[in-house]
């Protein structure tokens, strides 16, 4: 199967994907519910570990910047490949494994936050993947075939836009109601 390459800004105008703020919010929005009202053991989910998970939101697209560096001596990285894959996000957390039997919880808690937010990005791309934008090639390298559900087909990027808005002010109500955030304004 022939892989489409486009170039960055036709991915701009043609995918239909989230936006690198639904990656990063949508990672920092679960891990914080999962600390609020599931963690058994809240000293490992600091504040630090939830700035972890938004930030390891964004860690499939390294392959973004990646690709302009290596066009630089001419080599080309296609997007959406390698870093999109359950095995990029394995990379994150038999690491956490290790160091969780070592006794060493709250290292392993970043890396467990790491490999969550790498599945979570793809889970995303892969729910709301466009037809120009290509879908997510869950086994690469060893099969370069395309999925998508396109569950957005045909909707605009303001749509993203707006979701990220809904997302930012439901989240900013959620912690007002829970941890009064007003009080450090």
């Amino acid at each position: 199967m022939n892989v489409v390459r486009l170039g960055l800004m036709d991915k701009i105008r043609f995918a239909c994907m989230p936006f690198a703020v639904t990656h990063v919010l949508s990672n920092i929005i679960l891990v914080d519910l999962y600390r609020d009202y599931f963690a058994k053991h809240k000293k490992y989910f600091t504040l630090h570990t939830i700035f972890i998970a938004g930030f390891a939101g964004l860690l499939p697209d390294i392959d973004i910047p990646l690709n302009w560096i290596l066009n630089l001596f001419g080599a080309d990285l296609v997007h959406r490949t390698i870093t999109h894959t359950p095995l990029f996000a394995l990379i994150f957390l038999i690491p956490g494994f290790i160091l969780w039997r070592k006794k060493k919880h709250t290292m392993a808690m970043y890396f467990f936050v790491t490999s969550f937010a790498v599945f979570l990005h793809i889970f995303l791309d892969y729910f709301f993947a466009s037809d120009a934008g290509g879908g997510i090639m869950f086994f690469y390298p060893f099969s370069t075939a395309e999925y998508a559900l396109n569950l957005l087909k045909g909707t605009s990027a303001t749509l993203f836009a707006g979701i990220d808005a809904i997302i930012l002010l439901l989240w900013l109500w959620h912690e007002e109601i829970k941890h009064k955030i007003s009080d450090y304004i």
